[in-house]
């Protein structure tokens, strides 16, 4: 009797790029591209470009645009779990190789004006065999971590991405000061409030997070106004006009000089 015939061999699936899949979980997050591209701090037409590569790649449609925003597909929905999944182990894969690597670099990330020269130092001190060197970070690059590049970060609180899988320590508390011209009714006070400054418009320093724009819970992440990544540190367009939350401890020279600095609680 004739042996069955052999089925055809597999083939391969399609090559995913991972940043594609990342992109797709943040749509599907905020189910709507205008947040989900303000959060990947890319371009909406952009995103809607990569979002369409990983629908060709995959075959599927994940998502349906609707007036209200975007909703997700039946693939999508089954496909979401599936590429969050692919997301974490790939970041568990880069974590596991640096780990099992012998220590000959440390890479110590750090965003705006935080100082970590001391840390680094006694760092260098108490591993002299590797070799250690910083990295400055823009405020909204804080995926180096999960990512790879980078292999401890120095940041302000709230992180602007997942805190899964990362150890946090707690360096110090800092506290928060309003900016204000010096002729700001205001200015004569020695303390404020977030309700003294109420109504009054808020802008971020270039380089900035926009969690310092926030002044009451529910607002909306990138509501106020903020600087586009990559945005030079020194713009030379005409400064706006409006007041300044920002770090009580920083070294920010946004502004006009000689400005009034009054504490936040």
């Amino acid at each position: 009797m004739p042996d069955a015939a052999a089925p055809p061999p597999s083939r391969p699936g399609p090559e995913l790029d991972l940043r594609l899949v990342r992109y797709f979980t943040v749509v599907a997050e905020h189910l709507n591209f205008a947040p989900a591209a303000e959060a990947l701090h890319v371009a909406q037409p952009s995103l809607s470009r990569q979002i369409q590569r990983l629908e060709d790649a995959l075959g599927v449609r994940l998502l349906e645009r609707t007036p209200q925003g975007s909703r997700i597909t039946a693939a999508g929905a089954a496909f979401l779990p599936q590429a969050q999944t692919l997301l974490h182990t790939a970041q568990q894969a880069v974590r596991a190789a640096r780990a099992a690597a012998p220590p000959r670099t440390i890479t110590v990330g750090y965003v705006e004006d935080l100082v970590v020269t001391p840390a680094v130092r006694d760092l260098r001190r108490r591993h002299p065999d590797a070799h250690v060197r910083t990295r400055h970070l823009d405020w909204d690059e804080a995926r180096a971590l999960p990512e790879g590049r980078v292999d401890a970060l120095v940041v302000r609180t709230p992180l602007p991405i997942p805190d899964d899988g990362l150890d946090l320590t707690v360096l110090h508390d800092e506290p928060r000061a309003l900016l204000v011209p010096a002729s700001h009714r205001l200015a004569g006070k020695e303390s404020v409030t977030p309700d003294d400054s109420a109504g009054e418009p808020l802008v971020a320093c270039a380089g900035m997070a926009s969690v310092w724009t926030r002044r009451r819970p529910g607002h909306r992440p990138g509501a106020g106004r903020r600087p586009a990544p990559h945005t030079p540190r020194r713009p030379r367009h005409r400064p706006r006009r409006g007041n300044r939350t920002l770090p009580g401890g920083g070294r920010h020279a946004c502004g006009r000089p000689q400005p009034a600095r009054r504490p936040l609680p």
